[in-house]
């Protein structure tokens, strides 16, 4: 994993802060890299769908905010990121004690950024990959109200 610079973690911590929607989830970030993100969120019963499994809308949430946070750190101060475009592949069924979304910039353009994320499902330690996401995020610049 790559280090960003510390005003750009501040960015990022500051704006994932502001998601009401991700504490409700119970989301956190956990890594600020370079074109890299990864958020964690435990597996709790308020996720879960009638078969016992995290609801998919839970695993596209936090691959999409690993997406665009992933594309937040390559982009200039003052703008903001919004996603346009993105397709999961829900791979495996989303269990266990923890969900990690890794995500990270495939290609960094001045208006889009194509990035990806891998969304692992966490049990007694060990891995599984139960979706993937490839997302197309928009670079948001001299707009009230959207910044970071």
């Amino acid at each position: 994993m790559s280090a960003a610079e510390p005003a750009v973690v501040a960015r990022v911590e500051a704006s994932f802060a502001r998601q009401a929607f991700m504490a409700t989830l119970g989301a956190r970030l956990a890594h600020v890299g370079a074109g890299e993100v990864e958020v964690h969120l435990p597996v709790a019963a308020h996720l879960g769908q009638q078969h016992g499994f995290v609801h998919a809308g839970a695993v596209a949430t936090i691959a999409d905010n690993a997406c665009g946070f992933a594309a937040l750190t390559l982009m200039p101060p003052g703008t903001g990121v919004l996603t346009a475009e993105f397709k999961i592949n829900l791979l495996a069924p989303a269990t266990g004690e923890a969900l990690i979304a890794r995500g990270r910039v495939v290609k960094a353009g001045r208006t889009l950024t194509l990035a990806m994320a891998e969304v692992f499902s966490v049990s007694g330690g060990a891995e599984k990959l139960c979706a993937m996401m490839t997302a197309t995020c928009m670079t948001i610049a001299g707009r009230e109200g959207i910044a970071d």
